[in-house]
């Protein structure tokens, strides 16, 4: 059993009802929809279908909707651009219907009062860079620093600065509440920058009633500083590794991939690693050496969700790009599952320290792994965080909560319905297990649950003999 999910973008490769089906059969845990792309009935088609294969098949599959935040992007062109290194290129903020050549609309007023002379300006990500020479008035004049074709609305990035934009734009709004309306299970906010534009979508959630939680993105070198009341306030993090190499220099962004998912992992938080995990499937049957490795890497760092994007959502070879990071991922799995070391840290806490218990337990006896009775998903969080080499299988009687456990590492969530008596729930739990063929009659496995006694509800730790 996989432990580390994956996250796949759905596009127009993969949005039909059978592609989808294949997708979850192949091991996708959950379905990102790019509010970036498409129109609100073509994500409602996709959501519908989803929730039709979950409620037929009886997966668990859960929905993210990643906005598309405040962008900076040119405008539109009536002939590609070709440019050579050392030519001069001006960005405008000027309104003109016509310009003249090599000169490229801004959609960003604020962009002139932002750069400075010597700024790099990043198009793409850095398909082509920028150097800032001069600026006069409306008019920002730059120098071509690589060769390339410049097309209409490519996206924009100055190394080291974040655009003032606001976080959540009118658009973002209109999305979150076609999120709300359909029930999905994560928003993914882009270009969290602090704790402010968590807070008050998270307060948005709340009056509204909407069980979702939010996924802050860092992707740009503003969100940085600021890290530890990001992480403090937020549901996960996913680290979009594409604009966060854009806006800081990319030899940076391993260091704070690993930075990131430390800082999670510490708070019991879920963190995804997005982004060129392997971008040369997109038109590629095999990934490269490189690509194998990253997986690798951040399996092995402990992320919780490891991502594809344009490989499933337009690439040639969406299955075999799942298949490629599902068993790199299960390879590196076996190979940590022999340290059976909880690496948690003594916190004192009556429910972490329960859930470490437990861990450990796991290990030292080499059970099958641990139920969990959860009604809220929590001990079965706090469990993840202690990554046991054995699955958690986390048992609810809410669906919400099923799916949301999804994204954490090593949680295999099932629909159970509880009793008063808590001994009834376990046994309901251990017989769907073995239903499922997850164990069988012999095999150890822990359980975490709650008991009565002395007329009160007691959390314990249970070795049982199935």
């Amino acid at each position: 059993m996989r432990q580390t999910k994956i996250i796949c973008t759905i596009g127009p490769k993969t949005a039909s009802s059978e592609m989808l089906s294949q997708l979850v059969a192949a091991g996708m845990n959950v379905a990102r929809l790019n509010m970036s792309h498409g129109s609100l009935d073509w994500h409602r088609n996709v959501i519908r279908s989803l929730k039709r294969i979950n409620k037929k098949t009886g997966a668990t599959v859960a929905i993210m909707i990643d906005t598309k935040g405040p962008e900076v992007r040119t405008g539109d062109i009536k002939q590609d651009l070709v440019l050579k290194r050392d030519d001069l290129l001006t960005l405008t903020v000027r309104r003109q219907a016509e310009l003249e050549p090599f000169c490229v609309e801004v959609s960003y007023d604020g962009f002139v009062s932002e750069v400075a002379v010597g700024d790099i300006v990043l198009i793409d990500g850095g398909m082509m860079s920028l150097k800032v020479l001069a600026i006069r008035g409306l008019d920002v004049q730059c120098q071509c620093l690589d060769e390339g074709v410049l097309t209409s609305r490519r996206h924009l990035n100055i190394r080291g600065k974040s655009a003032d934009l606001p976080s959540i734009t009118d658009k973002d709004w209109a999305d979150i509440t076609f999120g709300i309306d359909n029930n999905v299970d994560f928003i993914a906010l882009s270009f969290v920058r602090g704790a402010a534009s968590i807070t008050e979508l998270q307060q948005f959630l709340l009056a509204r009633n909407a069980p979702i939680d939010v996924i802050a993105k860092i992707e740009s070198a503003e969100s940085i500083p600021h890290l530890d009341e990001i992480i403090a306030v937020a549901d996960g993090v996913m680290i979009a590794r594409g604009d966060l190499g854009a806006e800081l220099p990319f030899e940076d962004v391993p260091l704070l991939q690993e930075e990131i998912i430390v800082k999670c992992r510490a708070a019991g938080k879920p963190v995804v690693v997005a982004t060129h995990m392997l971008e040369s499937m997109i038109v590629n049957p095999t990934p490269t050496r490189a690509e194998v490795t990253d997986i690798t890497h951040a399996v092995q760092q402990g992320a919780d969700a490891i991502m594809l994007s344009g490989e499933t959502a337009t690439g040639k070879y969406p299955f075999k790009a799942l298949a490629a990071m599902d068993v790199v991922a299960r390879r590196i799995e076996r190979q940590m599952a022999m340290n059976t070391n909880v690496q948690v840290k003594v916190s004192h806490k009556p429910k972490d320290e329960i859930a470490r218990s437990a861990a450990i337990l796991s290990n030292n006896l080499g059970a099958v792994g641990t139920s969990v009775i959860t009604r809220r998903g929590l001990m079965a969080v706090l469990l993840s965080k202690c990554r046991p080499a054995a699955p958690i299988f986390a048992c609810t009687n809410t669906s919400h909560v099923r799916r949301r456990l999804g994204i954490h590492w090593g949680i295999h969530a099932f629909m159970v319905k509880f009793s008063n008596d808590p001994e009834v729930s376990i046994q309901r739990a251990i017989e769907q297990l073995q239903k499922k063929g997850m164990t069988k009659s012999g095999e150890r496995i822990i359980v975490l649950s709650d008991i009565l006694a002395g007329g009160k509800f007691v959390e314990t730790v249970q070795i049982r003999v199935i």
